[in-house]
């Protein structure tokens, strides 16, 4: 055989092929790069804000001193610490059990799929939709002590109107209610889809076994949701430990501190005063991360053990 011929008859070389770990690495790159920027560094210039004594002018310069645990220290001794907790306590678990308990009420009812159901399940989703601006401005005038439309109902079956944005024991509890009719859209559709995925068959034995409707849904719905009643609970949990906006715009955690959360003692603190407490706002901000971190972390423990 001729040198051509061994030529033509060895085989090809194979082309190099990229390995499939670079491949996945460009992929992934997008996303580390999106939370390196957007999550890793500002926690990062939040801790490093708690623990040093910042001034305007240091903020500015970034030359503030190493101050420890100090920031904490103020804050712990501070006299609005522990009526913040505890309003931040209450707004979030009053928040989570309306909301939980009237969207899972809707998300059953709409299951049923009768008439007009897909047109009342989205005109339940325009409080989701709207901007929280828009949605606490409209309480606010809905509340309003003298020309608001809930105390004008008051007055016209005989009960006297109540100071529902200016009195220290109505306060909170307004900005809960806000709250829990801006939050059921998310548990209504969260929950009607986790329902979507029970088979029919398991209520169709079931009624043939002789359960009422209460023993259906007691023993087989709530059961059958209960993953998808977990994370909807741990999310609405987070959003509802940072919520703001709502309160500020109703009442600005007023008066005398009455609706004063976590949140917003963190921004008044920060920016709500002639002379800005960096540290101490920062502070306040990381232990609403530290309690986000302690359910998620909880939420992750009790999957395992689902799993196990």
């Amino acid at each position: 055989m001729t040198r051509a011929g061994a030529a033509s008859a060895a085989p090809a070389r194979a082309p190099r092929r990229r390995s499939p770990q670079w491949a996945a690495w460009a992929f992934l790159a997008p996303v580390v790069i999106y939370l390196i920027a957007f999550y890793a560094y500002p926690l990062y210039r939040n801790l490093d804000l708690s623990l040093r004594h910042y001034t305007v002018r240091s903020f500015v310069q970034g030359d503030a001193p190493f101050s420890g645990l100090d920031n904490y220290r103020t804050i712990l001794d501070n006299a609005t610490f522990w009526p913040a907790f505890l309003h931040t306590v209450v707004f979030t678990g009053v928040s989570l059990l309306f909301q939980f308990t009237i969207g899972m009420a809707l998300a059953v009812f709409f299951a049923q799929n009768f008439k007009l159901s897909a047109t009342l399940r989205a005109l339940f989703l325009v409080p989701w939709l709207l901007p929280l601006i828009v949605s606490a401005s409209t309480w606010s005038w809905m509340l309003n002590s003298d020309s608001g439309v809930v105390n004008f109902a008051l007055r016209s079956v005989g009960i006297d109107p109540v100071n529902w944005l200016t009195s220290p024991s109505w306060a909170l509890t307004s900005v809960v209610i806000a709250n829990i009719w801006i939050g059921i859209p998310f548990n209504l559709v969260v929950l009607y889809s986790g329902l979507q995925a029970i088979p029919s068959e398991i209520y169709e034995a079931a009624a043939l076994d002789g359960a009422s409707g209460w023993q259906r849904f007691w023993r087989v719905t709530f059961p059958l949701l209960r993953p998808v009643s977990a994370i909807t609970l741990l999310l609405g949990l987070v959003y509802t430990l940072k919520v703001f906006d709502i309160i500020w715009i109703m009442t600005k955690g007023g008066p005398t501190d009455s609706s004063t959360t976590f949140a917003t003692w963190s921004y008044k603190l920060g920016f709500g005063t002639l002379v800005p407490q960096f540290g101490p706002g920062a502070a306040v901000g990381n232990l609403l991360i530290i309690m986000a971190l302690i359910f998620g972390l909880l939420y992750i423990r009790m999957q395992r053990r689902q799993v196990s």
